[in-house]
């Protein structure tokens, strides 16, 4: 299982917190790392590897633009279906994580995507 953290403002010593964070979430996600910071909000990902094993399934991860992002834990069963609907609307994917989708259907459908 995944480690998920973060915090919404800034922090003056972000990147000392976003470290121990990291650590604190190790065990539920010991196959990397990701950290992703905004002006006012910082997003912090430990992985444990299973679907997309590689750097692209690497997470938080974002649509295209770079515009939407998440950090996700859990399985989409039907990621393909997904995102084979989303290239036909013109989504382009780095990877074959199902976790990509999520940005994407976000993009598309608004916070009504996971209904």
């Amino acid at each position: 299982m995944c480690g998920i953290g973060g915090w919404i403002g800034s922090q003056d010593d972000g990147d000392t917190v976003a470290d121990r964070m990291r650590q604190a979430l190790h065990h539920r996600g010991p196959d990397g790392y990701g950290v992703r910071s905004f002006p006012s909000a910082t997003l912090i990902h430990t992985r444990l590897s299973i679907i997309d094993l590689s750097e692209s399934g690497a997470q938080p991860m974002a649509n295209e633009a770079g515009t939407i992002w998440t950090a996700f834990n859990g399985e989409i069963y039907n990621h393909r279906e997904l995102r084979n609907d989303l290239e036909r609307k013109g989504h382009h994917f780095r990877g074959h994580s199902d976790s990509e989708v999520i940005p994407h259907l976000y993009e598309e459908l608004g916070p009504g995507f996971v209904e």
